[in-house]
């Protein structure tokens, strides 16, 4: 077992590059399926996440291989219509695989996926959808069948805008006949990229990034090269850990349109930010001041994704700010944790009312999540002592070597084999 050993204190300073996103990579790899041959991959980040989606894609009959941030990926030989379970349960985002499989081979069994334990995340949506596009579904001791000789457009109106059932759709429905309309579909960047990558295999749509999206079905796909889009959940991150340690940083390879309400936030709590091209300098010499009320909701809302690595940027924060959670509600597992550190947190119902202090006190804390993880590095930051961070391996999902950015930084942190 291997935990993060941080002593708190040091502002951050130094430039650093951001990793490509792992939501938007997942997706498009499991896309990758829908035509035979020879992918490249660049910007894929090293995550277990990204090592379990190309141990699925190898059992289905793919040849992987990650080097230095690309993926050479031969997909020449995929003909395996099911996802092995224990890989099925490791990771959520082999759900993704269910669309392109089905529309490939006509088939394809999952049983229900893992992942992060942060509440309920059903998977009612993909499974409506791809009925919707023809898919006949059986259910039987836990797996889950789709079958259908040919995927045919139709209407789909999503009764949320779940990201994951919006990919499924498109990857499906790309070799569908005829014209797929998604209505109320999710609209994050991760979507667009996705939707890019498609349109450079010979897919036709349109509207990603928008409510609608139309995908006009084509014959057949081919194999290309594509670089994934820098990730929005980590620039977040490290903007937020200088607003909690202080510090001036610059992290490039960003966009930072993709962050406008965390900027919105972080600027009116006193954060400087400046931005120019894939550029942003962030510098935060002094507390922050309170904000009033975050509300977490899809994009281009407060991303969800960055709640708990907020909630301890606010916990030292000058006055009570106020975070309502509405995308999770197993999301404030972190609360406990960071109380015991001496952040002064209350939560009422879905909400939770943040009292500033003006020092956090280390301790031993367990990672619950891949964010709350994350939340968990950045209060050992700034707090007096020695922070240990226990459960790392949800960390290692979703931040490429985080204790090597933070180093390189200037941050005290260290992984340590227990």
């Amino acid at each position: 077992m291997e935990t993060f050993a941080i002593e708190g204190g040091r502002p951050l300073s130094g430039s650093l590059r951001i990793q490509g996103a792992k939501n938007a990579a997942l997706p498009i790899l499991a896309a990758a399926v829908l035509a035979e041959g020879q992918f490249y991959i660049y910007d894929v980040p090293h995550l277990r996440d990204i090592e379990v989606m190309l141990e699925i894609l190898s059992a289905l009959g793919a040849k992987t291989r990650l080097d230095d941030g690309c993926v050479d990926l031969d997909t020449t030989s995929v003909s395996l219509p099911m996802i092995p379970d224990d890989l099925m349960g490791q990771m959520r985002s082999s759900i993704f695989l269910a669309g392109p499989l089905l529309a490939r081979l006509g088939e394809v069994t999952i049983s229900r996926p893992g992942g992060c334990d942060i509440g309920e995340r059903r998977i009612d949506l993909h499974l409506a959808g791809l009925t919707a596009l023809g898919a006949k579904i059986e259910e039987s001791e836990g797996y889950i069948t789709f079958r259908a000789k040919q995927l045919r457009g139709t209407n789909i109106f999503l009764s949320f805008p779940s990201v994951g059932a919006t990919e499924n759709i498109m990857m499906a429905a790309v070799l569908a006949k005829g014209t797929t309309r998604i209505c109320n579909a999710a609209r994050e960047p991760e979507i667009v990229d996705l939707q890019n990558f498609l349109n450079a295999m010979g897919a036709r749509i349109r509207g990603a990034g928008t409510d609608t999206i139309e995908i006009n079905g084509v014959p057949r796909l081919r194999s290309v090269s594509y670089r994934i889009i820098p990730d929005r959940i980590v620039t977040g991150t490290f903007l937020l850990a200088v607003g909690v340690a202080q510090g001036h940083i610059e992290l490039t390879n960003t966009i930072p349109e993709h962050l406008t309400a965390l900027i919105e936030v972080a600027r009116s709590c006193g954060v400087e930010i400046k931005t120019r091209h894939d550029i942003m300098e962030i510098k935060c010499t002094s507390r922050p001041r309170a904000y009033d009320r975050i509300i977490t909701s899809p994009y281009p809302g407060f991303p969800t994704d960055l709640q708990a690595q907020l909630m301890v940027f606010l916990a030292q924060a000058r006055g009570t700010s106020v975070i309502k959670e509405t995308i999770f509600e197993g999301r404030f597992k972190h609360v406990n944790e960071l109380a015991r550190m001496g952040a002064s947190i209350y939560v009422d119902l879905g909400s939770a009312i943040i009292r500033g202090t003006n020092k956090l006190t280390a301790t031993s804390v367990e990672a619950t999540d891949l964010r709350a993880g994350a939340a968990l590095v950045l209060a050992g930051l700034t707090a007096e002592g020695v922070t240990t961070v226990n459960q790392i391996h949800h960390i290692d999902r979703g931040y490429e070597r985080l204790e090597q950015q933070l180093h390189q930084l200037g941050a005290d942190i260290t992984r340590v084999s227990i």
